[in-house]
């Protein structure tokens, strides 16, 4: 099933470029506005900024507020930017104010005032109250839009003021127990209010084991909650008890995605939001930063290197094999970066078993050097005939390799506590440190041999 909705996914998108190069911009029009919003999205972020901006102009306006929300940060600020205040607040009207708070924050402070000004009383002060809290907290990705109710309430009179509303909120599977001064008690599902006896009270059917989520908590730490829980919503409230709205799941499958993004972009120096098409002389200056701070760490280990200078002129077996040595250090070390990360990611890596992950990482080291350098040292002593040549890589190796583990396992444990963020810092670092340290080895039990 995945695989027919990519295979028409990419047959959409070349349809309308077919359509575009040949002009048939009606064609083009009614394509998308036939299609699903998130289909619409999908298909403008797999788009140049050319074709994007073609298919923007194509679609009609009351479509955009509804294709907005699925975009990336960087795509909505490329749409949002080109709009003028009238036009994003209509934008807003009729978003959930989770939705309206993240269009807003890719706009400039005065524009945000100015958007707000233009909105109702009541949708107003929900938004503002999303926007109150930081963007990657519980109390800036959650939903105002809420039902509740009070404990010693008869079912008969919830199931009539469930009928009331002419439908529920989208993925509402639970209303919310309040008490007099709105501070949550408990849940009461959905599922129980429809087979329960209509003359009994909220109180005897409710669940009052699920602890709220406090508006403060991380959208990370949010998502393991949810993944660890089964949760399709959960209520978020302030320091004081009260309950302030609600996360679902939608939005914590972003959470999720966007951390991986992060995970996966921020080990190559990129940033978390990048564009996949994004304009050459946008995209490029990014890269060039981190290309500037490898440049720096590349000069550190050629200043080793230049340290023994006259051994490798002598030797030159050793300029052949530095590469394996410097290289098997840094996979070794960019496997434990990456079980590291991923577990500090999750909050699985804490005070009472640090102690054992880098011990785990220091033999496993051990081991993968004990194993590969007798492999290495067997095939560099029959490939230059020496066996003294052999003994040392092999040396050269075990010392790297179990390096490489304890930097692996202990740099993005020491970065994180200094609020750097490992994935973003982690691999150029290690990279530095399995170079140095390889390469130091390797000509230094050389040059003391061959000396």
């Amino acid at each position: 099933m995945a695989g027919n909705t990519k295979k028409s996914h990419q047959l959409t998108l070349e349809e309308i470029n077919q359509a575009l190069n040949s002009g048939t911009f009606i064609q083009v029009r009614r394509m998308l506005n036939i299609l699903p919003a998130a289909e619409v999205a999908h298909l403008l972020e797999s788009s140049p900024p050319k074709t994007r901006a073609v298919m923007w102009q194509l679609m009609d306006h009351e479509s955009e507020s509804d294709i907005l929300p699925y975009l990336s940060d960087e795509v909505q600020s490329q749409f949002l930017q080109a709009m003028d205040t009238q036009e994003v607040a209509a934008l807003t009207v009729g978003l959930e104010a989770d939705d309206i708070a993240d269009i807003l924050q890719q706009l400039p402070d005065q524009v945000i005032k100015e958007v707000l000004q233009l909105m109702d009383q009541q949708d107003r002060q929900r938004v503002e109250q999303v926007l109150s809290y930081p963007e990657d907290t519980a109390g800036g990705m959650m939903n105002t839009d809420i039902i509740s109710v009070r404990a010693k309430t008869p079912i008969d009179v919830v199931l009539r003021y469930l009928r009331r509303h002419d439908e529920l909120p989208e993925m509402t599977d639970n209303v919310f127990v309040v008490s007099r001064r709105d501070e949550f008690v408990g849940l009461l599902p959905i599922r129980r209010i429809l087979v329960a006896d209509p003359n009994i009270t909220v109180r005897e059917i409710m669940n009052t084991d699920i602890e709220p989520i406090p508006a403060s908590m991380h959208d990370s730490d949010v998502a393991n909650l949810f993944e660890r829980h089964d949760w399709v919503s959960a209520p978020v409230v302030d320091e004081h008890n009260k309950l302030i709205g609600r996360i679902t799941i939608d939005d914590v499958v972003d959470v999720i995605r966007e951390d991986a993004d992060h995970s996966l972009l921020t080990l190559a120096g990129l940033d978390d939001d990048e564009d996949t098409f994004a304009p050459i002389f946008k995209t490029w200056p990014r890269r060039a930063v981190w290309l500037a701070v490898n440049l720096v760490t590349a000069f550190a280990a050629s200043a080793v290197i230049n340290l023994f200078q006259d051994s490798i002129e002598k030797v030159v077996a050793l300029a052949v094999l530095m590469p394996i040595v410097a290289s098997m250090g840094g996979v070794a070390g960019t496997q434990a970066l990456t079980v590291v990360i991923r577990g500090i990611a999750l909050g699985q890596i804490g005070s009472h078993n640090r102690s054992y992950l880098l011990n785990r990482e220091l033999l496993i080291g051990a081991l993968n050097g004990l194993c590969w350098s007798l492999v290495i040292s067997v095939a560099s002593a029959w490939w230059f005939d020496d066996y003294a040549i052999g003994v040392i890589i092999a040396a050269a190796i075990v010392i790297n390799m179990i390096t490489a583990g304890i930097a692996g396992a202990a740099l993005p444990i020491i970065i994180k506590a200094l609020r750097i963020d490992p994935a973003l810092a982690g691999g150029v670092v290690l990279t530095t440190v399995t170079d140095v340290v390889g390469f130091l080895s390797f000509l230094g039990l050389a040059t003391m041999y061959y000396a």
